[in-house]
C-alpha cells in the first residue's frame, strides 16, 4: 500500500493522478481509480477505469469497503486501485478508518493487488496503522 499525504491543499490529488497515469504505461492488469467528484475524471489517460463513489450511493465505511471488495471480486485482473479520498468518502476522521486499512491489506494479500491512496494529515497526525505504509 502506498500513500499520499499532507494536509488539504498540498497537491496529494495531483500526485496520485500522476502516479496513476504512470503505473497504467506499466501495469500488466487493471487500473482502477476511485474518488468522489468528477472533477479529475479527464485528467486519468487511457486505460484507467474511473469511478465516482457518488454514483453508486457509496456514503460511509461500510459502504466504500464493499465497494471495493466488490471491484477486487467482479475482476481478478485488477492490479491498482487508487483511492482519492478515503476520510472523505467515509465520512469518517482517518484515526477511525482502521479496520478499512486492514481490509485493504489482506485484499493486497489475498489477491495481489495494489492500493494507492490520499490521506489529509501531516505525517505527524496520521495513525499508527497508516504510518507502517510511509517510505
Amino acid at each position: 500500500m502506498k500513500i499520499f499525504y499532507g494536509p488539504k491543499g498540498t497537491g496529494k490529488t495531483k500526485a496520485i493522478i500522476d502516479c496513476a497515469n504512470e503505473t497504467a504505461k506499466t501495469a500488466k492488469g487493471h487500473v482502477v481509480f476511485i474518488t468522489d467528484t468528477n472533477r479529475y475524471a479527464f485528467d486519468l489517460k487511457q486505460p484507467i477505469r474511473f469511478l465516482n463513489v457518488d454514483d453508486f450511493d457509496v456514503k460511509c465505511e461500510t459502504g466504500l469497503r464493499g465497494f471495493i471488495k466488490g471491484i477486487v471480486a467482479a475482476n481478478g485482473d485488477n492490479e491498482y486501485i487508487f483511492l482519492d479520498g478515503i476520510a472523505r468518502i467515509s465520512d469518517k476522521p482517518l484515526s477511525d478508518l482502521g479496520s478499512i486499512f486492514a481490509a485493504m491489506d489482506k485484499l493486497e494479500k489475498d489477491y495481489g493487488v495494489n492500493f494507492v491512496l490520499t490521506c489529509s494529515a501531516s505525517k505527524e497526525d496520521l495513525p499508527e496503522f497508516v504510518l507502517k505504509y510511509i517510505d
